[in-house]
C-alpha cells in the first residue's frame, strides 16, 4: 500500500497544533495535520465564550505566521493595563504598558477566531489537512514511524506531534504519564455589559472562592472568568440572568461601574496537568497535551504557542542542515527548553492559587504588603510586565521579531 510521507505529522487542529504545523511548513517541512473535524470558516456573529489573553510574544508568532493582521481586522480586545486587587486586604496594584515603554500588553481573542485564521492560512503554506483523521497506532521503523489511522490509511512521518489537548491520545499511546491535580474549582465564563467603559484594561479581583477577571472585548463588553469552588460554580452558572447579574455585581461590579446585562454562561473544571516527559521515540507533545495550568494569569495559550514556535524552529533548523527532524538530540533540546519553563509557570500559578484561597489574618497582611510593594516599586512592575508579555528569557526566532502589529 502506498504511504504519503511527511517530516511532521500533527494530531490536533486547535490553536497550538495549527501553529506548530504552519510554522514548520513555512520553514520548508512537509507537514500533515490530523483532526477529527474539518475546519470551520469564520462566521463572525456573537462573541464566543472561550477567549485567550494573547501576549506580545504570541502576537509576534501569529504575525510571523501571517494571520495576526486578519485577526485584528476581525475583532480583538486590546489591553494596555492590568489592574488587580485583593478583596480581603483591599490592596491594589496596577501595571500600565506605558510604564514599560509599550503600546499595549496583549489582546483578548476568541479561540475560534485564531483557529479559523490559522486553518485558512495552512493550505497556502502547504499543510495537508486530513479531516476527519485520527491516529490508531504507530510503529517505529528506520528513520521514521509507520502510522495507521483509524480509517485504515497509512502514513509515514519522521516526527509525530501530539497537540490533541489535555486528554491526549498521543500521550497515552506513547506511554507518557501525566501528573494531574484538580484545583477543586470550576471557571464560569460569560460576556457581560458593564456600566463603565473597560478602558482597555484587564481587571482582576481575588475573592474568597477564587479570582474574578474582567477581560476587555473589542465590542466594548467584558469577558468574565470567575473561578469558584466546583459546587458553587454549578449553582452560579445555573442562576437566572437577573440573579447572576446581582451576584456578579456584588462580587466585582465596583471594578467596572456595575453590571448591566449578562450573556449565556458556561463552566469548565480547573486542574493542573504536567506530562512527566514531553518526548518519546519520534514523538513530541505541545500545548495542553503536555501541560495545563490555572487560568488566573491567562498564560495557558501563550505557553502552548511558545512550545509550537520552539519545536517548529528545531525541525526547520534540522532540515536546513540535512539532519533528522525527529532525532533524539533535537527532541531532548526541545524538552529542556520548554519543560522547565512550563513547570516554573505552573509553580508560580499554584503559589498564587494557594496564597489567595487561604484567609488567615497573617497571610492576608502579607498579600496586602506584596501588592503594595509591587505597586510602589517600578522595577518590580516592569519585571512583572516583561514576564506577562512573554518577552522574558530566551525566545524562539518567531517570537523575537520586533514590530508587532498594534
Amino acid at each position: 500500500m502506498r504511504r504519503d510521507e511527511y517530516d511532521l505529522l500533527v494530531q490536533g487542529g486547535g490553536m497550538i497544533g495549527l501553529a506548530t504545523a504552519l510554522a514548520a511548513a513555512d520553514g520548508g517541512a512537509r507537514v500533515a495535520l490530523l483532526d477529527r473535524e474539518p475546519p470551520r470558516p469564520w462566521q463572525g456573529g456573537e462573541v464566543r465564550q472561550r477567549v485567550s489573553a494573547l501576549n506580545l510574544a504570541s502576537e509576534r508568532l501569529l504575525t510571523g505566521l501571517g494571520v495576526w493582521p486578519e485577526i485584528l481586522a476581525e475583532r480583538a480586545g486590546r489591553f494596555e493595563a492590568i489592574h488587580a486587587e485583593d478583596a480581603a486586604s483591599e490592596a491594589r496594584v496596577r501595571f500600565e504598558a506605558a510604564d514599560a515603554g509599550l503600546a499595549h500588553l496583549g489582546h483578548i481573542v476568541e479561540n475560534e477566531l485564531v483557529c479559523a485564521m490559522l486553518a485558512a492560512r495552512a493550505p497556502q503554506a502547504g499543510v495537508s489537512r486530513l479531516a476527519p483523521g485520527a491516529i490508531a497506532e504507530w510503529t517505529p521503523e528506520a528513520e521514521g514511524l509507520d502510522v495507521r489511522l483509524e480509517d485504515g490509511r497509512r502514513l509515514r512521518t519522521r516526527l509525530l506531534v501530539g497537540a490533541d489537548g489535555a486528554g491526549s491520545a498521543v500521550r497515552t499511546r506513547a506511554g507518557i504519564h501525566a501528573r494531574v491535580a484538580p484545583y477543586g474549582q470550576e471557571a464560569v465564563v460569560a460576556n457581560v455589559t458593564t456600566g463603565a467603559r473597560h478602558g482597555h484594561a484587564a481587571r482582576q479581583r481575588f475573592l474568597e472562592g477564587g479570582p474574578l477577571a474582567f477581560l476587555p472585548l473589542a465590542d466594548g463588553r467584558c469577558s468574565i472568568v470567575w473561578s469558584l469552588p466546583a459546587d458553587e460554580a454549578e449553582v452560579t452558572a445555573g442562576l437566572s440572568d437577573a440573579a447572576f447579574t446581582t451576584l456578579l455585581d456584588e462580587a466585582g461590579g465596583s471594578l467596572v461601574g456595575g453590571i448591566e446585562s449578562v450573556g449565556p454562561r458556561a463552566r469548565f473544571p480547573l486542574r493542573r496537568l504536567h506530562a512527566e516527559r514531553y518526548i518519546d521515540e519520534r514523538v513530541a507533545l505541545v500545548g495542553d497535551a503536555a501541560h495545563v495550568i490555572h487560568p488566573l494569569a491567562g498564560q495557558g495559550a501563550n505557553l502552548g504557542f511558545r512550545d509550537a514556535a520552539t519545536l517548529a524552529e528545531g525541525v526547520v533548523t534540522a532540515l536546513a542542515a540535512g539532519r533528522d527532524p525527529g532525532g533524539r538530540g533535537l527532541l531532548r533540546r526541545y524538552e529542556r527548553a520548554r519543560r522547565g519553563d512550563n513547570h516554573a509557570m505552573q509553580l508560580a500559578m499554584d503559589a498564587f492559587h494557594a496564597a489567595f484561597t487561604r484567609h488567615d489574618p497573617l497571610l492576608v497582611r502579607l498579600r496586602g504588603a506584596g501588592f503594595g510593594t509591587a505597586d510602589r516599586v517600578p522595577p518590580l512592575r516592569r519585571a512583572f510586565m516583561r514576564a506577562a508579555t512573554g518577552l522574558a528569557g530566551e525566545l524562539p526566532a518567531l517570537m523575537r521579531t520586533p514590530g508587532v502589529a498594534a
